[in-house]
């Protein structure tokens, strides 16, 4: 089964109805709701996603969201190392480098995100949803 860490936007996707990737990230959960592999996300990415989706609705139906979708994932720690790595390394954008050593500290073998261009130097592959969905077919 496969392990992999979905970014923030790929989260936004699903949960403020993206209409142009919702599809892909419906798919991508749905993978993980039929337990056909597993997902995680960075502490990061559901404190940004709290966030965001509070500035569009009422801070308990953001909070009714999340609790939903947190059956689906596994939410994994951000720690010293992790920062410690983010901050020396060479990413340009500091949080897609906390999502990227909190995959690597955390042994998980694949990134979904849209935003394939700030994960060049990636040790592990970095696929979009729908990249990811096709190399399943």
């Amino acid at each position: 089964m496969d392990s992999v860490l979905v970014d923030t936007n790929i989260v936004l996707d699903l949960l403020a109805n993206r209409i142009e990737f919702v599809v892909e990230a419906q798919e991508l959960f749905t993978l993980s709701d039929k337990n056909e592999i597993k997902l995680f996300v960075s502490s990061l990415t559901f404190a940004n996603t709290y966030y965001i989706l509070s500035q569009k609705m009422k801070l308990n139906d953001a909070r009714k969201i999340l609790r939903k979708f947190k059956v689906l994932v596994e939410v994994l720690p951000m720690d010293n190392k992790i920062i410690d790595l983010s901050l020396e390394s060479d990413f340009n954008d500091f949080e897609d480098a906390i999502q990227y050593y909190t995959a690597i500290e955390n042994k998980i073998s694949i990134i979904i995100t849209r935003n394939l261009k700030d994960f060049k130097t990636s040790r592990i592959p970095v696929l979009t949803a729908k990249n990811y969905i096709e190399t399943r077919k």
